[in-house]
């Protein structure tokens, strides 16, 4: 392995870390918010389908009609460059039988009819049977959750790689956010929840050493 690139990526995981306070005075420039952008973009998801939705809120009013529910972002909300309100696509969007995932198929990932009723079939049974998505609006919107946090990791670490902070947020009321997102956002409830905010700036202060257990206590090997 080429050690340049190995220092680089291990100094990269080793930069990013949960960032409580952020300098208000620092933005990220444009273009770089692009590439953290384009990242969540290109992220994989089960069957290609793309769950997510991003609302970026850099308005402070609308910033601060969060705040009184999001107890784990008081310093980080009104100090970040960027936030990030990420929804996840509820059954509306995400039902094997839905408009969206025709659309998905046939004007996205440009799959010809025969290959779209396969899929289709395929991600019935996936739902219906493998996962069990189906028995509850709540296990199909946890499922779709799940795959908003890849785009999170792969947005974090192209911002560190970048030298830029962030800070991922799920300390918040869900049910008072969802409200709050409804009213002032103008976001349909029965299309969108809330899956979890995410914080971008620059640290104030240095975070202490990075701490996770060792590689043997997580991993096991079948040769």
């Amino acid at each position: 392995m080429n050690p340049e690139l190995k220092d680089f990526i291990l100094k990269t995981f080793y930069f990013r870390h949960a960032c409580k306070e952020f300098d208000p005075e620092k933005k990220i420039p444009e273009e770089e918010f692009g590439l953290i952008l384009e990242a969540a973009r290109l992220s994989p998801s089960s069957f290609g389908f793309e769950p997510w939705y991003f609302l970026i809120v850099n308005n402070p009013a609308l910033r601060q009609k969060l705040l009184p529910y999001t107890w784990g972002g008081q310093k980080q909300i009104p100090t970040c460059s960027h936030l990030i309100v990420c929804l996840a696509r509820k059954s509306y969007f995400m039902r094997w039988d839905r408009p969206y995932i025709t659309y998905m198929m046939q004007e996205v990932q440009k799959l010809p009819p025969e290959l779209q009723e396969l899929k289709r079939q395929r991600y019935r049974q996936f739902q219906e049977e493998d996962f069990k998505l189906l028995e509850s609006e709540r296990a199909l919107f946890d499922w779709a959750c799940k795959q908003t946090y890849i785009a999170m990791a792969n947005m974090m670490t192209v911002a560190a790689m970048l030298g830029i902070d962030s800070c991922p947020l799920e300390g918040f009321h869900q049910e008072k956010i969802e409200e709050i997102l409804a009213q002032h956002f103008d976001i349909d409830r029965e299309k969108f929840g809330i899956a979890y905010m995410l914080c971008f700036g620059y640290r104030v202060k240095e975070p202490r050493p990075k701490t996770r257990q060792p590689l043997e206590k997580i991993v096991k090997w079948y040769p």
